[in-house]
């Protein structure tokens, strides 16, 4: 599989896990809490998987970068928390840092 599928997959993991986390209402509600675990649990455990093909800086950039505007995405969604205008440019910020670290630097996939 390649690895930014292989990333893509440990970005979905902490953007549920993350998103879960409101509704377990502080790891007090077992069904989010479990959710929260097995999130987190393959989040990492694909994280870990890419490691040795996507330098470790950049792979935690996508993962952190995705999950941010991911889950920013679904707390709009489900949770009505629309992001602000600052919000927006801010996230934007974060994306077009992914992609140029992806697409000019010379850190990426080897």
């Amino acid at each position: 599989m390649p690895a930014y599928a292989i990333l893509a997959l440990a970005i979905v993991g902490e953007v549920i896990a993350t998103s879960a986390m409101k509704a377990s209402e502080g790891i007090t509600r077992l069904g989010p809490s479990m959710l929260v675990l097995l999130g987190y649990a393959t989040a990492f455990f694909f994280l870990s998987q890419v490691l040795d093909r996507i330098p470790v800086g950049v792979a935690y950039a996508v993962w952190a970068g995705g999950g941010i505007v991911l889950v920013a995405l679904v707390a709009w969604i489900v949770y009505g928390q629309r992001p602000d205008v600052k919000g927006f440019v801010g996230m934007g910020l974060i994306l077009a840092g992914v992609l140029v670290l992806n697409l000019l630097s010379k850190t990426g996939v080897h």
